[in-house]
């Protein structure tokens, strides 16, 4: 590999564990002055551990090795903060090897002073990242035994470290292979910074509003009224030249005539202002920028963001409504919504700012309230993660609503997601489900449209509860936050109205409840307490003659039974009740709100969707004014209480894997092919090999005597083959006629590879010969790499009909077991594979084994833009590819777990 051709790493900006921003980037040539004065301001002390001695020479020697030349097998990263050096973490491979070598010696130095705040932690990790992509397995420092600081930094990383104590030294041995040890320790690290990151935007002890004026209606002033209205307790100003004064709040000219530099500043001015101003607030200190304005062109969006980098501030917008926290320490709320949130528990991030207000106003209703809020707008630094991992930590939130248009770094995402959905209900819309909706989200957030089913899929694997509407967002919150989670998806009904109960049947199946007869015991039960013409199958119809006792009765022994997983209670206002002063919704209130089993309540005469109904004890039920919205709402719990019941799920181990042989196939096509293309079936069945994927015998043939030597080598016991064309390009071989079936003896095959020639002169390169495969089930097994979430492996019906009938399920790799028996079971077709209508299942270890393996060939290679392996044909004996294709691109591998800023 030349210099040119190694993997560079680029300049990036992450947080430290104080939440400030650094910049680390390569070192350069012109760095030397600062890397030499980061060494002469070291204490001796400092110097001695670093060099293990003190030496006039040794600030000029490290500057003159960090800017030399690039070299092989040589890497030096620093951190730069407010254009000053402040860290250097650096590698050589030993022996002077060049890249790919299996070893190199590492060593880090932090400036004076700028201890303890992870600067050498975050240049390590990078440095991790880049030496594993130049082929470095193992890391190796000395260190002096007395340098607690360094030794400990090794320790703490999350990777396997050995230690060789020899006299006053130590000799370090860091593995540098990743796993979910160093992947959680990178989390712990980036989660604390991120946090701490979000104080000053979240929690601020000073606010100034720039833009906020005169004029009534201007957004800039209803802002500064709603943080002097809402309560906002602390340091408040206005920015404003021309007035002393805004709604009794001070104003002055400009961030720098304020009298303390404020954590937070809001801007809600002209576009054309807006970078000028961010790099005025970087300047004066501010810590975080609250940007409310919409309209940036490309260059006044670079011009924010680089002065939110480069000054180390954090990001909230363009183009938003506001933030909020309604901790009663702070009562933020710079938002231009039209009313102050009410105070709660849930955690709320959104990228459009209507949906904001409308949950906002809907969690206020049911009285769940809002710990905080944030309309992300444009996100072009803010996300959704930072918010997930705010209410992981705040003390206050039980329950996270999204509505995220786009995705920055979905895996990273995901990771944060399966951990705090452990802890809390995540739910979100899944919005641009459409190709009209991705239009609107790429128009309304310059955001670039994601496949539905990769959107999906990713909610699946985090456990994230996805809602198709706001509606239903509010309406499965509503359920969650007052019920218990189900044991199951088994739903018990109970009405005093026939046709409700009839209605809420129907909504339960379809949203894919059960509804189990009830036990003869039950029945029985139900029947010593109901009035006299009640019918106890399920639905149970206590009829219009049911007093408040008896119904009360009732669902207590339904709520109690252990073959109930849910109950539904479907009420209509009756005369009956009326003129006996019954009230049958007070048999639910009066109660205890949260049973050992989820209650909920239809009211078809109730005019809003949802509301939550006080309890004697201080709880609440969820009312819902239509079934289907309760069916709706249970079917979310279920799945999400599933979801829970089993463990993460882990990635196997493979047998037979050699990617290093893999990455050399992909580079040599590559290098044949600089703008990528689909491989020949002889470079296909070679990558292929590298995995272990179980392929059915074939044979290349270029001439028509080279086909009849094939086929006789390949005939199975029938005699029979097939072969099909071949050339650069060929996709569908069926629609092109490109395939010949049972074909017998030499005649028959000199014949189809006459027709091809024939007909796909000037194309043909060859033909794949092979034996006629035995009868099976024939499916489909491909993967594609989504530039944003990276790569999606697909499963379900194969052969010609796979893609009429698109009977797929997805998930993302790396594939883990849960993930494989998830995509085997979610198709149409799973009945088909486990042995439906008396036939023997196929082979499902094998085929757990083809996803596991395509799996990792996408995950191992970036380069693998799409795979194709269709038809894959299962038996119950064995599992085999009978076509395959492959696309390569010129790619190379993104982090997508170091911390960085986007």
């Amino acid at each position: 590999m030349t210099d040119d051709d190694r993997p560079k790493v680029h300049a990036v900006h992450a947080l430290l564990q104080d939440g400030t921003t650094v910049c680390i980037r390569s070192v350069l040539p012109g760095d030397h002055e600062q890397l030499h004065g980061l060494y002469e301001e070291m204490s001796p002390d400092n110097l001695r551990l670093r060099f293990f001695a003190a030496s006039h020479r040794s600030a000029e020697m490290a500057a003159d090795r960090a800017c030399a030349p690039p070299r092989p097998g040589y890497r030096a990263l620093l951190a730069e903060t407010h254009g000053q050096v402040i860290g250097l973490a650096e590698y050589e491979a030993e022996d002077g090897a060049g890249d790919g070598a299996g070893t190199a010696e590492i060593s880090i130095a932090v400036a004076d002073g700028l201890h303890h705040r992870g600067v050498g932690t975050l240049l390590v990790e990078h440095l991790v990242s880049a030496a594993r992509a130049a082929g470095v397995r193992t890391f190796t420092a000395d260190a002096l035994s007395e340098n607690h600081e360094v030794l400990r930094l090794f320790a703490d990383l999350g990777l396997r470290t050995a230690r060789h104590f020899e006299g006053p030294e130590v000799r370090c041995t860091i593995e540098l292979a990743e796993d979910d040890t160093y992947l959680a320790a990178v989390e712990t690290r980036g989660r604390g910074a991120d946090v701490a990151s979000l104080e000053p935007l979240l929690r601020p002890d000073a606010v100034a509003v720039i833009g906020a004026g005169r004029r009534p209606g201007s957004v800039g002033r209803a802002l500064l009224h709603h943080l002097h209205a809402g309560g906002f307790t602390r340091r408040l100003f206005a920015v404003n030249p021309g007035v002393n004064s805004v709604l009794g709040v001070p104003s002055f000219p400009s961030v720098s005539a304020l009298p303390l530099v404020p954590d937070l500043a809001v801007l809600a001015i002209p576009a054309t202002a807006v970078p000028a101003t961010a790099e005025e607030c970087g300047k004066a200190g501010v810590r975080a920028l609250l940007v409310v304005t919409a309209g940036l062109d490309a260059d006044q969006g670079r011009g924010l963001l680089d002065a939110c980098r480069t000054h180390g501030m954090r990001l909230v917008g363009p183009n938003c409504l506001g933030v909020s926290n309604t901790d009663p320490g702070f009562a933020l709320d710079a938002t231009f919504a039209a009313g102050h949130p009410r105070p709660g528990t849930a955690g709320v991030a959104v990228q459009s700012g209507g949906v904001g207000i409308a949950l906002l106003d809907g969690l206020s209703r049911l009285g769940i309230g809002v710990s905080t809020f944030a309309s992300l707008g444009d996100k072009y630094d803010v996300s959704g993660n930072d918010m997930l991992q705010w209410w992981e930590s705040d003390g206050r939130t039980d329950l996270a609503l999204l509505h995220l248009e786009s995705f920055g770094n979905p895996r990273a995402f995901s990771r944060t997601a399966r951990r705090v959905t452990r802890r809390m209900p995540v739910l979100t819309v899944d919005a641009g489900r459409t190709d009209a909706g991705r239009r609107a989200a790429a128009s309304h957030t310059a955001a670039a449209a994601t496949r539905t089913m990769t959107r999906q899929a990713l909610f699946t694997q985090a456990g994230i509860t996805a809602t198709r509407s706001v509606g239903e967002l509010l309406e499965t919150a509503a359920l969650l936050h007052a019920q218990p989670l189900p044991s199951g998806s088994r739903v018990a009904i109970v009405t005093n109205a026939g046709g409700a109960g009839v209605l809420a049947a129907d909504a339960c199946a379809e949203a894919g409840l059960a509804l189990p007869v009830l036990t003869a015991e039950l029945a029985d039960d139900l029947l010593g307490v109901l009035p006299e013409g009640a019918t106890v199958g399920n639905p149970v119809d206590a009829t219009a003659a049911v007093s408040e006792e008896q119904l009360r009765a009732c669902v207590e022994r339904v709520a109690r039974h252990p073959g109930i997983d849910a109950v539904l209670v479907a009420l209509v206002p009756t005369a009956v009740a009326a003129a006996t002063g019954d009230d049958l919704v007070r048999v639910l209130t009066d109660g205890p709100a949260r049973r050992e089993r989820p209650v909920a309540v239809v009211r078809l005469e109730q005019a809003l969707p949802v509301e939550l109904l006080p309890t004697a004890d201080g709880g609440t039920i969820p009312s819902y004014s239509e079934p289907g919205a309760v069916a709706r709402a249970l079917a979310h719990a279920a799945h999400r209480a599933a979801w829970l019941s089993r463990p993460a799920g882990t990635v196997p181990d493979l047998a037979d894997i050699d990617t290093g042989r893999a990455r050399a196939v992909a580079e040599s096509f590559l290098a044949a092919h600089p703008d990528g293309g689909w491989l020949d079936p002889r470079t296909c069945a070679e990558l292929l090999a590298c995995y272990g994927v179980p392929q059915l015998d074939w044979a290349w043939a270029e001439t028509e005597n080279d086909a009849v030597v094939a086929a006789e080598r390949l005939r199975g016991p029938d005699g029979r083959v097939v072969m099909k064309a071949h050339w650069p390009g060929l996709l569908h071989k069926s629609e092109q006629r490109a395939v010949h079936l049972d074909l017998q003896g030499d005649a028959q095959v000199r014949a189809a590879f006459r027709d091809f020639e024939t007909r796909f002169a000037g194309l043909l390169t060859g033909v794949v010969v092979q034996p006629l495969a035995a009868r099976g089930t024939e499916l489909f097994a491909g993967v594609v790499q989504d530039e944003v979430f990276g790569p999606l492996v697909l499963f379900g019906l194969g052969g010609t009909a796979t893609e009429v009938l698109a009977d797929h399920a997805a998930r993302l790799a790396p594939l883990t077991d849960h993930d494989v028996h998830d995509l085997i079971t979610s198709p149409r077709c799973a009945p088909l594979l486990f042995g439906a209508h008396g036939a023997g299942s196929v082979d499902l270890e094998g085929l757990e084994q083809v996803l596991l393996r395509l799996s990792r060939m996408a995950s191992d290679l970036p380069q693998l833009a799409e795979a194709d392996f269709n038809p894959v044909l299962a038996t119950p004996g064995a599992v085999s590819v009978l076509d395959a294709r492959v696309r390569l691109l010129p790619r190379r591998a993104q982090d997508s777990y170091l911390r960085r800023l986007r």
